[in-house]
């Protein structure tokens, strides 16, 4: 890493956001790499941190008392590549920011020809893609290259502007593009990029270099099942987020799962085991109630995800805010029953009683944000 001695301490022309969890051996190797990549650019490299339990904060720290070119933005009880990016970029003056992994996956060497190419007035951002000529996936196996190939497509549909690889998380964006994408930007799950050029409100002018995708040296990928529904869900509150929150889409996609469960075990009970309709439908009412907590903990709620004792009162709470729905939900279903309404139409009438109900509360209670 270079001597602060030799520091040009002139504003930064370029920022670099570098989203990390748990990435402790690789950040001092990026920084260097970087550095290596950028001889007389001003640049300056901003780590923001999810609290990583391995250190990495106080690893940037560290080099941070070295060279002041790289600062740390270390966030608590706050999670997401998304909204790291964006504060990460907020936090800068430079007219230009650059979005990499710390995992060393993205080739750094190219972050040159990106910054020539963005000093072009024609130019909002240009990015690292793996799919022009030139670029590779690196040694992905296929059913990787063909999950990539898919969600390419889709986001090609929504972002209205000519992106090669809108998936890339490797990047750089004119400030005052970015700022004008602001406003509109969903912040969820991990595909930062694709979030900026489908929220900005005139298509972005694009350009495009290319690179090989490499293998993480140090670390554990965070890439899981779970980042493809974040990735929906970004879909969807791309298409429609304007009219229906895209939590709420999640959590009417999570209860509608609930409600398969719902009539599952209402079946079970009440055609195959003979119990009462009422018996029935309180017991698939707390399965499913039960069902659409745990998934929803997961999934529409992943960055506010409880763990622990905070997941067993959580529990417990979601459970006792839904009392009063799932009294709601029996009560309307018997009473329709008892008119000689169909089974499974006073069932879908109790349903969705609950599922208003379980909602709301949950948004007020089970998941309010904590400072």
């Amino acid at each position: 890493m270079a001597d602060a001695s030799q520091i040009n301490f002139l504003p930064a022309e370029l920022s670099i956001i570098v989203p990390t969890f748990n990435e402790s051996q690789n950040v001092p190797l990026l920084a260097e790499a970087v550095a290596k990549a950028l001889p007389g650019v001003r640049w300056e490299m901003i780590y923001v941190d999810d609290n990583s339990p391995d250190g990495t904060s106080e690893t940037v720290r560290q080099m941070a008392l070295v060279d002041p070119r790289i600062r740390v933005i270390h966030r608590h009880n706050r999670r997401g590549l998304a909204t790291a990016c964006i504060e990460g970029i907020l936090s800068s003056a430079a007219p230009y920011a650059a979005v990499i992994d710390a995992d060393l996956q993205h080739d750094e060497k190219i972050l040159g020809a990106m910054l020539e190419r963005i000093r072009q007035d024609n130019v909002d951002l240009v990015v690292g893609s793996r799919y022009v000529e030139g670029g590779g996936v690196g040694d992905w196996d296929s059913k990787r290259v063909m999950v990539s190939k898919v969600a390419t497509r889709m986001a090609t549909r929504l972002t209205r502007t000519p992106i090669s690889d809108p998936m890339s998380g490797f990047f750089m964006v004119r400030r005052d593009a970015f700022l004008r994408s602001l406003p509109n930007l969903s912040s969820i799950g991990f595909k930062i990029l694709l979030d900026i050029a489908a929220s900005a409100p005139q298509p972005l002018r694009v350009a495009e270099v290319p690179y090989t995708f490499r293998t993480r040296q140090h670390g554990e990928s965070k890439l899981d099942s779970l980042v493809l529904w974040e990735y929906l869900q970004l879909i969807l509150d791309k298409a429609f987020g304007r009219y229906i929150p895209a939590r709420f889409m999640s959590f009417a996609m999570v209860g509608s799962f609930g409600v398969f469960v719902h009539f599952t075990i209402l079946t079970i009970m009440f055609m195959g085991v003979g119990a009462t309709f009422e018996v029935s439908q309180a017991a698939a009412s707390i399965v499913a109630i039960s069902n659409n907590f745990f998934l929803n903990n997961a999934l529409t709620y992943r960055d506010q995800r409880l763990k622990g004792r905070a997941l067993f009162f959580g529990w417990v709470t979601f459970n006792l805010v839904c009392a009063t729905g799932a009294a709601a939900n029996i009560g309307v279903a018997d009473w329709l029953f008892g008119r000689n309404t169909y089974w499974v139409l006073s069932a879908i009438a109790g349903v969705l009683v609950s599922v208003v109900w379980n909602y709301a509360m949950s948004s007020l209670f089970t998941w309010r944000r904590r400072s």
